[in-house]
């Protein structure tokens, strides 16, 4: 499509406009009806760890989402020499889980609480056990019922329960929904009617601490979604709120509001049975798209959906890049006071090809990339920590390869459960992140940890808002095809795309580091105790 095409296309509304509240960055993605991406705009942001909860401030959502799109309109104006007024359809993704409440007047009613908190030990534990079925520490339902165990004051007053996407969708279309992916990061989800699961709702309604408050869980929890179906319209409140300017008119359609996880499957074109992504990013997840149910219930397995409500086998770890980022800050700042100013591409290519100069047994150190608590390997709280011995060989390529094990290190012990003791195999897995724009290092370090094929697309750094707005297309337009057929004919007919498979050096070398790795831990934690 060339820029008179891209220009009348913007003109007659026709572009889909994907945002994503990632846990560093805020972004907006806009694409034609070609799927290409045409302007893109984003915003820096940080969590923030304020009486031992981790949190963002909605003040900052908004600020986010208003300069993102801001900046994205800018970029289309100076493109394309247009103003941005309509916009066919519209999609909010953000970090899956998590817990937002509010009252009837619609207060907020404790700061958010994010999926990186570690808090909800006990109440995770005790919903397992009452559903036979694995709630994770960062799911909704966990939070909501840890406030229960805590006599927190505010679950009296509690009339609505959400994620980050369905805080933002509900602001801009006044719907309480959620996509059913995201939704099943709140609640488990029942495949075959596409909805939370009323056999656990009715548990969950009958816990002699839950019938003590006035509100029904049936009606607190948000209302759930496939992909392809409308989820409401962008309200004229709605349209001001994303752009303070006016121009933008209500009346988009609205996709149903999906967690990352989701997107991440879009991105990669893996929400087939059979297929499976992986996304990196300050958290790290696998996903693998089930045949058929897992045998035995995994604490460190989440069984969630894919956004057409598709049953998947989630690997979730607290950490993965954060360090990295850490200690690229560090060099950055040191060629900075030489009067040397690298491009964060630049920097991270620097510091991966050395990695590739590295020993085979990393010189013996070790490193625990943990900015917050790992649920893997039962660490409660962050602890980063680098290790060597007296005798280790520090340097600069074993320093950080070292870094790049260990970033993937929590995310293979889980992904080790599905092979060994459900024995889920995948012919090969795609990723996305931005470890993968310095291309073949750390997919390559990825491919040795898992043991398998890696895959990286061409859209590896960006997939989550570009997915979020293909699924904002598809719920506007989808010829009445299924996600994974819509997926196949429209948007992945022909994916740029590399491979790369396990090398066995690197395999072995992999598998001695995470014995290293694990034999580091704190003994409770090996032993299983969270400490």
């Amino acid at each position: 499509m060339n820029l008179v095409e891209i220009s009348k296309e913007i003109e007659n509304g026709n572009v889909s406009l994907g945002i994503e509240l990632g846990s560093t960055r805020i972004k907006a993605v806009l694409i034609t009806s070609d799927y290409k991406t045409i302007a893109s705009g984003s915003f820096v942001w940080e969590n923030q760890f304020k009486d031992q909860i981790w949190t963002y401030s909605l003040d900052t959502v908004w600020q986010g989402i208003q300069a993102s799109y801001s900046q994205m309109a800018a970029e289309v104006h100076s493109k394309y020499h247009q103003s941005l007024t309509s916009i066919k359809s519209i999609g909010i993704s953000a970090m899956m889980h998590g817990y937002l409440a509010f009252s009837k007047n619609n207060d907020l009613l404790v700061p958010f609480r994010t999926w990186r908190n570690n808090i909800t030990e006990e109440s995770a534990a005790k919903l397992t056990e009452a559903f036979s079925f694995n709630i994770p520490q960062r799911w909704t339902i966990a939070h909501l019922y840890q406030a229960i165990l805590n006599g927190e004051e505010h679950v009296k007053d509690i009339d609505f329960v959400t994620t980050l996407a369905g805080y933002v969708h509900w602001k801009l279309s006044g719907e309480k929904v959620l996509g059913v992916g995201d939704a099943s990061g709140v609640f488990p989800i029942d495949e075959k009617t596409g909805y939370y699961s009323k056999s656990m709702l009715k548990t969950f309604a009958e816990l002699e601490n839950v019938k003590q408050f006035d509100w029904d869980i049936n009606q607190v929890l948000p209302d759930v979604k496939s992909a392809g179906e409308k989820a409401g319209e962008l309200t004229a409140e709605g349209a001001n709120l994303l752009d303070v300017t006016g121009k933008l008119q209500a009346g988009s359609v609205m996709a149903p509001p999906e967690g990352d996880a989701g997107t991440g499957m879009v991105g990669t074109n893996s929400v087939r049975k059979r297929t499976g992504n992986i996304s990196v990013g300050t958290s790290a997840f696998s996903m693998v798209v089930l045949e058929k149910p897992l045998k035995s219930v995994h604490r460190d397995i989440d069984v969630v959906m894919t956004p057409d409500g598709a049953p998947v086998a989630m690997v979730h770890v607290n950490n993965c890049s954060s360090d990295i980022n850490a200690w690229a800050q560090i060099f950055s700042d040191f060629a900075a006071r030489l009067g040397i100013n690298l491009a964060p591409d630049k920097l991270y290519e620097a510091l991966f090809l050395e990695a590739t100069k590295a020993d085979h047994d990393l010189g013996h150190l070790i490193n625990y990339s943990y900015q917050s608590g790992e649920n893997i390997t039962n660490i409660k709280a962050g602890r980063p920590l680098f290790v060597r011995k007296s005798d280790s060989n520090f340097n600069l390529p074993n320093f950080m390869q070292t870094q790049l094990y260990s970033a993937f290190a929590p995310l293979k012990i889980g992904m080790d459960i599905l092979s060994n003791e459900e024995d889920i195999k995948t012919d090969v897995m795609i990723a996305q992140g931005g470890l993968f724009r310095t291309p073949v290092v750390a997919q390559q370090v990825l491919s040795d940890a898992l043991n398998i094929p890696i895959t990286v697309m061409a859209n590896a750094g960006e997939g989550g808002p570009w997915g979020m707005a293909v699924l904002a297309m598809f719920a506007s337009d989808s010829n009445g095809q299924s996600l994974s057929d819509y997926l196949d004919t429209n948007v992945f007919s022909n994916p740029e795309s590399m491979t790369l498979s396990p090398e066995p050096e690197g395999v072995e070398a992999y598998d001695e580091f995470t014995k290293e790795y694990v034999a580091g831990l704190p003994v409770e934690a090996q032993a299983g105790e969270v400490i």
